[in-house]
Protein backbone atom coordinates (compact mmCIF):
# COMPACT_ATOMS: atom_id res chain seq x y z
CA UNK A 1 0.00 0.00 0.00
CA UNK A 2 1.38 3.40 -0.58
CA UNK A 3 2.07 5.59 1.81
CA UNK A 4 -0.56 8.43 3.09
CA UNK A 5 -0.75 11.90 4.60
CA UNK A 6 -3.16 14.20 5.68
CA UNK A 7 -3.10 17.74 6.47
CA UNK A 8 -3.57 18.18 10.05
CA UNK A 9 -5.45 21.77 9.88
CA UNK A 10 -8.12 19.78 7.27
CA UNK A 11 -7.48 16.70 7.77
CA UNK A 12 -7.28 15.83 3.69
CA UNK A 13 -5.98 12.70 3.14
CA UNK A 14 -3.59 11.71 -0.08
CA UNK A 15 -0.88 9.64 -1.28
CA UNK A 16 2.61 11.03 -0.15
CA UNK A 17 4.25 11.15 -3.61
CA UNK A 18 1.28 13.32 -4.99
CA UNK A 19 1.93 16.32 -2.76
CA UNK A 20 2.81 19.12 -3.98
CA UNK A 21 3.38 22.55 -2.49
CA UNK A 22 0.02 23.15 -1.11
CA UNK A 23 -2.61 21.23 0.02
CA UNK A 24 -5.05 20.48 -2.43
CA UNK A 25 -8.27 20.94 -0.28
CA UNK A 26 -6.93 24.04 1.83
CA UNK A 27 -4.38 25.55 0.21
CA UNK A 28 -1.95 25.65 3.28
CA UNK A 29 1.78 24.63 2.46
CA UNK A 30 2.93 21.62 2.53
CA UNK A 31 4.67 21.46 6.01
CA UNK A 32 1.37 21.00 7.60
CA UNK A 33 1.10 17.28 6.35
CA UNK A 34 2.11 14.67 8.66
CA UNK A 35 2.24 10.62 8.25
CA UNK A 36 -0.95 9.26 8.31
CA UNK A 37 -2.12 5.23 8.70
CA UNK A 38 -5.50 3.85 7.24
CA UNK A 39 -7.66 3.28 10.42
CA UNK A 40 -9.96 0.72 8.21
CA UNK A 41 -9.53 -2.53 6.38
CA UNK A 42 -8.74 -2.70 3.07
CA UNK A 43 -11.70 -4.64 2.04
CA UNK A 44 -13.88 -2.16 3.24
CA UNK A 45 -11.88 0.66 2.33
CA UNK A 46 -12.25 -0.94 -1.41
CA UNK A 47 -16.20 -0.73 -1.05
CA UNK A 48 -16.02 2.70 -0.31
CA UNK A 49 -13.70 3.61 -2.70
CA UNK A 50 -16.10 2.63 -5.19
CA UNK A 51 -18.30 5.95 -4.09
CA UNK A 52 -21.38 3.92 -5.04
CA UNK A 53 -24.09 5.70 -3.09
CA UNK A 54 -22.62 9.09 -3.78
CA UNK A 55 -23.13 8.29 -7.10
CA UNK A 56 -26.56 6.74 -7.16
CA UNK A 57 -27.43 9.75 -4.92
CA UNK A 58 -26.12 12.21 -7.96
CA UNK A 59 -28.43 10.95 -10.07
CA UNK A 60 -31.38 10.93 -7.92
CA UNK A 61 -30.78 14.77 -7.07
CA UNK A 62 -30.54 15.52 -11.12
CA UNK A 63 -34.44 14.55 -10.55
CA UNK A 64 -35.42 15.73 -7.83
CA UNK A 65 -34.49 19.73 -8.52
CA UNK A 66 -35.76 19.19 -12.20
CA UNK A 67 -39.32 17.77 -11.83
CA UNK A 68 -40.99 20.86 -10.00
CA UNK A 69 -39.00 23.51 -12.00
CA UNK A 70 -40.15 21.50 -15.62
CA UNK A 71 -44.07 21.22 -14.39
CA UNK A 72 -43.52 25.03 -13.24
CA UNK A 73 -42.29 26.15 -16.75
CA UNK A 74 -44.44 23.82 -18.16
CA UNK A 75 -47.69 25.03 -16.60
CA UNK A 76 -46.33 28.65 -16.74
CA UNK A 77 -45.14 29.35 -19.87
CA UNK A 78 -47.65 27.61 -22.24
CA UNK A 79 -45.13 27.83 -25.55
CA UNK A 80 -41.57 27.90 -24.76
CA UNK A 81 -41.01 23.73 -26.07
CA UNK A 82 -43.87 22.30 -24.79
CA UNK A 83 -43.49 19.05 -26.48
CA UNK A 84 -39.65 18.86 -25.32
CA UNK A 85 -40.23 20.11 -22.01
CA UNK A 86 -43.17 17.63 -20.97
CA UNK A 87 -41.24 14.63 -22.70
CA UNK A 88 -38.25 15.78 -20.45
CA UNK A 89 -40.74 15.56 -17.26
CA UNK A 90 -42.60 12.15 -18.24
CA UNK A 91 -38.93 10.54 -18.66
CA UNK A 92 -38.04 12.23 -14.98
CA UNK A 93 -40.77 11.40 -13.36
CA UNK A 94 -40.88 7.94 -14.31
CA UNK A 95 -36.95 7.07 -13.68
CA UNK A 96 -36.85 9.04 -10.53
CA UNK A 97 -38.52 6.44 -7.85
CA UNK A 98 -35.75 3.79 -9.66
CA UNK A 99 -33.08 6.08 -8.76
CA UNK A 100 -34.00 6.44 -5.24
CA UNK A 101 -34.20 2.66 -4.93
CA UNK A 102 -30.61 2.58 -6.28
CA UNK A 103 -29.79 5.12 -4.18
CA UNK A 104 -31.16 3.55 -0.63
CA UNK A 105 -30.02 0.24 -1.82
CA UNK A 106 -26.24 1.73 -2.07
CA UNK A 107 -26.97 3.97 1.21
CA UNK A 108 -27.37 0.64 2.66
CA UNK A 109 -24.01 -1.18 1.50
CA UNK A 110 -22.29 2.65 2.41
CA UNK A 111 -24.07 2.38 5.75
CA UNK A 112 -23.24 -1.14 6.89
CA UNK A 113 -19.34 -0.57 5.54
CA UNK A 114 -19.15 2.40 7.68
CA UNK A 115 -20.97 1.79 10.64
CA UNK A 116 -21.10 -2.05 10.47
CA UNK A 117 -24.87 -1.42 11.66
CA UNK A 118 -28.05 0.32 10.28
CA UNK A 119 -29.60 1.42 13.74
CA UNK A 120 -27.17 5.03 14.81
CA UNK A 121 -29.98 7.59 15.07
CA UNK A 122 -28.58 9.36 12.11
CA UNK A 123 -28.53 6.45 9.63
CA UNK A 124 -31.92 5.93 11.20
CA UNK A 125 -33.83 9.00 10.04
CA UNK A 126 -32.15 9.05 6.80
CA UNK A 127 -33.76 5.63 6.30
CA UNK A 128 -37.20 6.87 7.44
CA UNK A 129 -36.62 10.33 5.08
CA UNK A 130 -35.84 8.04 2.37
CA UNK A 131 -38.93 5.81 2.68
CA UNK A 132 -40.90 8.93 2.67
CA UNK A 133 -39.14 10.20 -0.49
CA UNK A 134 -39.45 6.66 -2.23
CA UNK A 135 -43.06 6.49 -1.03
CA UNK A 136 -43.78 10.33 -2.54
CA UNK A 137 -41.99 9.76 -5.82
CA UNK A 138 -44.27 6.97 -6.54
CA UNK A 139 -47.21 9.04 -5.87
CA UNK A 140 -46.12 11.11 -8.49
CA UNK A 141 -45.38 8.22 -10.65
CA UNK A 142 -49.47 7.40 -10.33
CA UNK A 143 -50.54 10.87 -9.95
CA UNK A 144 -48.04 12.91 -12.64
CA UNK A 145 -50.08 11.48 -15.75
CA UNK A 146 -53.74 11.29 -14.50
CA UNK A 147 -53.58 15.14 -14.34
CA UNK A 148 -51.25 15.61 -17.30
CA UNK A 149 -48.69 16.75 -14.77
CA UNK A 150 -50.54 19.81 -12.93
CA UNK A 151 -50.16 21.41 -9.43
CA UNK A 152 -49.87 18.26 -7.60
CA UNK A 153 -47.11 17.67 -9.68
CA UNK A 154 -45.43 21.01 -8.91
CA UNK A 155 -46.40 20.15 -5.07
CA UNK A 156 -45.12 16.51 -5.16
CA UNK A 157 -41.85 17.49 -6.65
CA UNK A 158 -41.20 20.26 -3.70
CA UNK A 159 -42.17 17.52 -1.38
CA UNK A 160 -39.68 15.65 -2.69
CA UNK A 161 -37.26 18.51 -2.84
CA UNK A 162 -37.76 19.56 1.10
CA UNK A 163 -36.53 15.64 1.86
CA UNK A 164 -33.73 15.16 -0.40
CA UNK A 165 -32.37 18.36 0.65
CA UNK A 166 -32.96 17.01 4.61
CA UNK A 167 -31.15 13.51 3.46
CA UNK A 168 -28.73 15.90 1.70
CA UNK A 169 -27.74 17.63 5.00
CA UNK A 170 -27.56 14.51 7.01
CA UNK A 171 -25.45 12.87 4.68
CA UNK A 172 -22.83 15.43 4.72
CA UNK A 173 -22.50 15.11 8.57
CA UNK A 174 -22.06 12.04 7.78
CA UNK A 175 -19.77 11.82 4.90
CA UNK A 176 -16.44 11.46 6.56
CA UNK A 177 -17.18 9.71 9.25
CA UNK A 178 -16.02 5.40 9.37
CA UNK A 179 -15.46 3.33 12.45
CA UNK A 180 -11.95 2.12 12.47
CA UNK A 181 -11.13 -2.14 12.41
CA UNK A 182 -12.21 -4.71 10.52
CA UNK A 183 -16.21 -6.06 10.50
CA UNK A 184 -17.42 -7.83 13.45
CA UNK A 185 -16.40 -11.33 13.11
CA UNK A 186 -19.29 -14.00 14.70
CA UNK A 187 -17.89 -16.18 16.82
CA UNK A 188 -18.19 -19.65 16.24
CA UNK A 189 -20.40 -22.26 18.24
CA UNK A 190 -16.68 -23.93 19.60
CA UNK A 191 -15.62 -20.63 20.69
CA UNK A 192 -18.60 -20.10 22.62
CA UNK A 193 -18.29 -23.61 24.08
CA UNK A 194 -14.82 -23.39 25.14
CA UNK A 195 -15.52 -19.91 26.96
CA UNK A 196 -18.65 -21.42 28.81
CA UNK A 197 -16.68 -24.49 30.01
Amino acid sequence: MKELVHCRPCGFVMEADKLGDVCPACGLPRKVFEPYREKVSLNRLFVLNLDLHPIAIHLSQALVISIPLLAILINLFDNFFPEILKNVLIFSVAVFPFTLVLSILTGIVDGLTRFKTLKTPLLRMKIIASIVILLLSFTLFFVGPKEDYKIWTIVLGFLCLAAGVQLGLWGKKLIDVILPGTYPQKKSSKNKTSKEE
